[in-house]
């Protein structure tokens, strides 16, 4: 990359992966980039859990409309580590699920919708990335969800989500796997 600021160190802090995504955003919509830099720098962040977390947070949430549909570019970066990848996605379709429910108690509309934004954008990942074992991470997380037990009730403790959340969260599951 000719760009030195898109160098990816193997100790990315979470902080730093967000303030990168923000740089990368910004210089791909002046289209100052190339396929291939937005490819390699996307692919150097999700490598690292901390870098795929600071990329999505930040790719998911952004209000630039790049995130809306994601070039073969972003794509094939995404698809360079499909562990981590499904993982944060099932995740983030869980979190955005419940916290549209949430904002939408507190009276916050804007809030509520930009997380039905991020639900959005995270299902069309999901479906267009079609990464082995992310249909299972899905089942996992509905069978959390249902069932009270499996791999995603810790995760889904720790946020201490209502019934009302876990239904929005079984339905945003629903429309992913559909």
């Amino acid at each position: 990359m000719t760009d030195p600021a898109f160098a990816v160190p193997a100790d990315l802090s979470f902080q730093e992966a967000i303030a990168l995504t923000q740089s990368l955003l910004s210089q791909w919509e002046e289209n100052s980039l190339t396929d291939t830099e937005i490819e390699a720098t996307i692919a150097a962040l999700v490598k690292t859990q901390e870098g795929a977390r600071g990329f999505f947070v930040t790719y998911l949430t952004s209000d630039r409309p790049l995130a809306d549909q994601p070039t073969p570019a972003v794509l094939a970066a995404l698809r360079t580590a499909p562990d981590g990848v499904s993982d944060l996605l099932v995740k983030n379709l869980a979190m955005s699920a419940a916290m549209a429910v949430a904002h939408r108690r507190n009276q916050n509309e804007e809030m509520a919708q930009g997380s039905r934004q991020v639900q959005h954008r995270t299902i069309g990942l999901i479906r267009q990335l079609q990464l082995p074992g992310i249909r299972s991470l899905l089942e996992q997380l509905q069978q959390s969800v249902t069932q009270q037990r499996g791999d995603y009730q810790a995760f889904l403790q720790r946020w201490q989500y209502d019934a009302e959340q876990r239904d929005a969260i079984q339905q945003a599951v629903h429309r992913a796997i559909a």
